[in-house]
């Protein structure tokens, strides 16, 4: 579970997103990402059992940095307002490969993951896969537990195309995969789910659902 104290920083952050309040706020930060990365770990620990490709992270190395990169950004809000981790082979500064993402925002919190739009290479690849082994991919999705806890691959248009991609004929049986340009499952999480005791069963039986779709993905790019 995570501390209520720790929703609390991410709330006020949100309402005072300013150097000065952060500053003066900094041991309610340094509090919350330790409750954060002391969860985390906990959790790779025990999918770790599982996923042989995760035992040796350390939440660290997954955590992403809470300032935001203002360069480009029309909004100058120096702080993001929310904790992420993602929990992938290669830890957060891997983007050639599937892995398992947490999200925690209060009132947007989710857990999930997949590949989040890959380079054309490895889209290519993770095409071609479904392509050649449509039925494995399919009873992947079909499984009781994908199912249960994710109901689909996340289908916006944001991650899809509107045309069946080059290479492929429109009535192709796998046509709806290949338009998918982001390959990713996500469940939401309630702000009570964020502070029960059975937070960590929860997250850990959220991405051992997950593990069959992480470990064709990366099947395919290693190909």
């Amino acid at each position: 579970m995570l501390r209520s104290s720790t929703l609390k920083f991410l709330k006020d952050l949100k309402r005072n997103n300013n150097k000065p309040w952060f500053n003066k706020n900094r041991i309610a930060y340094e509090n919350a990402k330790a409750d954060f990365i002391a969860f985390i770990q906990n959790v790779i620990d025990q999918h770790g059992k599982k996923d042989n490709s995760i035992k040796s992270l350390t939440a660290k190395e997954c955590l992403f940095r809470i300032n935001r990169d203002i360069r480009f950004s029309k909004d100058k809000s120096p702080y993001k307002t929310n904790f992420g981790a993602s929990i992938n082979k290669g830890g957060r500064k891997a983007f050639d490969s599937a892995g398992y993402y947490f999200h925690l925002e209060p009132g947007n919190s989710f857990v999930g993951g997949g590949i989040y739009m890959p380079m054309p290479d490895l889209l290519k690849k993770v095409r071609q896969e479904i392509d050649y082994n449509l039925k494995d991919f399919k009873k992947i999705l079909a499984g009781k537990k994908f199912k249960s806890v994710y109901g689909d691959l996340n289908r916006s248009e944001e991650f899809s195309l509107s045309r069946v991609p080059k290479g492929y004929e429109t009535d192709n049986p796998a046509a709806e995969f290949l338009k998918l340009k982001s390959f990713i499952a996500m469940t939401s999480l309630s702000d009570k789910d964020l502070t029960s005791k059975d937070l960590v069963k929860k997250a850990v039986a959220a991405f051992d659902a997950l593990q069959p779709l992480i470990e064709f993905l990366n099947h395919s790019i290693s190909e």
